[in-house]
């Protein structure tokens, strides 16, 4: 007890710079998760407060999940998510390590920097904003794609009407909004790379696009493994408004724009089913949990060095 009270004393000031975070944490991660609770019980508002109204409704068992499972949104909803996750991060590893390889390799690094920002830019645009964006291009009225069909003689689409076309809106945005701030740590993890290894390769013979391969590309593959483990782990979140803003919670694109997210939404807003919504998000943590696990465990059964726990 001594020594711990003493190991405190001598880095407070450590302790002091995490205590904001920890406390983030422990109200938004850790408290919320008493409420997983909800999922299990047929959850009725009661006058004397929320905690009342856990306390007092129904036992029901899995009977939510059921439920869920039962209809046909589980599966529309977990193959959008999963499918599109998917696609996401197979593009966004690829195309992040590409661009972070490019600017590393611009020689005017204040090219490099303007680059950088402009493509940095999208991700601080809140969806809301993109969704009134892409509106201007695909309006069925007076939209940018539309008119420019029309100047060519072909018939105007109905662009929120029309499901076929949104997988790849969808992926486009994402990557659009997202390239770029996922470049920024393989980028910074590049530049990191002792110098010594590309002379070294130089004096070999090796050329530019050799020297990304043998060099590069083995020096970031622990911190692509990591961060890929990572993203498996989120392969059941959704970004909400990429899914519910950009098309406008357009009725007919559901089959291909409905995710476990904007389920959830929609069964709090629409059918106030607290019970059913908290079912499907604690499924979606779950299956999360256990796929960052067996990630892992696949990765560490190839190299341990490379796994993440």
């Amino acid at each position: 007890m001594k020594n711990f009270l003493k190991d405190i004393k001598k880095n407070r000031i450590w302790l002091l710079m995490v205590l904001p975070g920890t406390i983030w944490f422990l109200l938004f991660s850790y408290l919320p998760m008493f409420g997983t609770v909800i999922a299990f019980k047929n959850f009725r508002y009661d006058p004397g407060g929320f905690f009342s109204s856990i306390l007092n409704s129904d036992w029901v068992g899995f009977d939510n999940f059921k439920f869920l499972f039962s209809t046909n949104d589980a599966f529309v909803i977990t193959r959008n998510t999963v499918l599109y996750n998917a696609v996401f991060i197979i593009l966004g590893l690829v195309l992040g390590v590409t661009v972070a390889i490019v600017l590393s390799e611009l020689a005017n690094k204040k090219l490099s920097k303007v680059y950088q920002t402009g493509m940095l830019f999208p991700h601080f645009l809140s969806w809301v904003v993109v969704s009134y964006f892409v509106f201007t291009f695909l309006s069925a009225d007076r939209g940018l794609l539309n008119n420019i069909l029309g100047w060519f003689g072909i018939e105007s689409i109905s662009w929120y009407n029309e499901s076929k076309y949104w997988p790849f809106i969808l992926v486009f945005m994402n990557m659009w909004k997202g390239v770029g701030y996922g470049s920024i740590v393989y980028l910074a993890a590049i530049v990191g790379i002792d110098r010594n290894y590309y002379e070294a390769a130089m004096i070999d013979g090796a050329n530019k696009w050799k020297q990304i391969r043998h060099v590069t590309i083995p020096m970031i593959t622990p911190l692509i493994i990591i961060l890929t483990i990572l993203n498996v782990g989120k392969i059941f979140n959704s970004d909400f408004g990429l899914f519910f803003q950009v098309p406008r919670d357009s009725g007919p694109l559901y089959p291909t724009t409905n995710v476990i997210d904007t389920f959830v939404y929609r069964g709090l807003t629409t059918m106030g089913d607290i019970s059913m919504s908290t079912a499907a998000g604690l499924y979606q943590s779950a299956v999360g949990f256990v796929l960052v696990l067996l990630t892992n465990y696949i990765v560490k059964k190839i190299d341990k060095e490379y796994a993440l726990f």
